[in-house]
């Protein structure tokens, strides 16, 4: 389960690619920061989550410098494996949780991917409002401006979109495009953007 497809409480789109480049892989693997297993097991039921009492035994490691997403989480068997041990409450076997090594620099965003990735480790799979909300009482994404790699990897999202500004329909009214999501209302008449 990758992080591209995490949208940071909805402050970018699904399936960004942009990742910002990272000066050096850190020599130490990354570590689980204190409580967080204990916080995870605090807010799911065994029932959502069936690979809960394995998430000490998770490796984590950190990708390549290039990588295009923040986080990754790989079981080490095929989706349907995974599934009936799931079903039938077994080991999920090996699963290697992977940070980008960039996020060393971002300690709540480091935080945030990790939770969102020991979650899918601990079987909670899909990427659901459940997922979601659990991430972000877990270890709480920081907003764009507490986090400059946020607002890098934004940039780069932006700096690949076609449209470089929004037009309101109603008004005329053109500003620049500073957010990867449509506005929902033009700045200048309110109205609703279309």
């Amino acid at each position: 389960m990758g992080m591209a497809g995490n949208d940071f409480g909805g402050r970018l789109s699904r399936y960004v690619s942009a990742i910002a480049k990272t000066r050096m892989i850190p020599d130490e693997p990354p570590e689980i920061p204190v409580g967080m297993l204990e916080s995870i097991a605090a807010n799911v039921t065994l029932q959502e989550a069936p690979f809960l009492s394995h998430l000490a035994r998770v490796r984590v490691e950190w990708l390549e410098g290039d990588a295009d997403r923040l986080g990754n989480t790989c079981f080490e068997m095929p989706p349907h494996e995974i599934e009936i041990r799931k079903r039938q409450r077994m080991s999920p076997g090996q699963v290697t949780v992977s940070l980008h090594p960039i996020l060393a620099e971002d300690e709540k965003l480091f935080a945030h991917t990790l939770a969102h990735e020991l979650l899918h480790a601990a079987g909670m799979t899909e990427h659901d409002e459940r997922h979601s909300a659990l991430v972000n009482e877990i270890a709480p994404s920081p907003t764009l401006s507490e986090s400059q790699l946020l607002q890098d990897i934004r940039n780069q999202a932006l700096a690949q979109q076609e449209v470089k500004d929004w037009t309101c329909g109603h008004c005329g009214f053109i500003w620049d495009r500073t957010t990867v999501k449509a506005p929902s209302r033009c700045p200048k008449c309110a109205r609703p953007f279309k």
